[in-house]
């Protein structure tokens, strides 16, 4: 794929195909780390993309002996549908 850089206000951005990024496993919103290396730019997903935790390593720290309780918050109290 060949791009160009581009000015977007004081700064300069790269756009990828949607493609492009489908194969590296970036969405839009992920971070991403930018390095330099042998002078080329390397742009690669963060290995917590998703945010700071991922699901499984949290699940994996609750009690074996945890259960799941229904908690009754009310009636409803504005447009809210039950």
């Amino acid at each position: 794929m060949l791009t160009r850089v581009r000015k977007w206000g004081n700064s300069q951005g790269l756009r990828f195909a949607k493609s492009v990024l489908e194969e590296a496993h970036i969405e839009i919103g992920d971070r991403v780390r930018v390095s330099v290396r042998e002078g080329r730019i390397i742009v690669e997903p963060v290995a917590d993309v998703r945010g700071r935790y991922e699901l499984k390593a949290l699940v994996s720290r609750m009690p074996k002996e945890y259960s799941v309780e229904e908690t009754d918050w009310g009636p409803p109290v504005g447009k809210e549908s039950w």
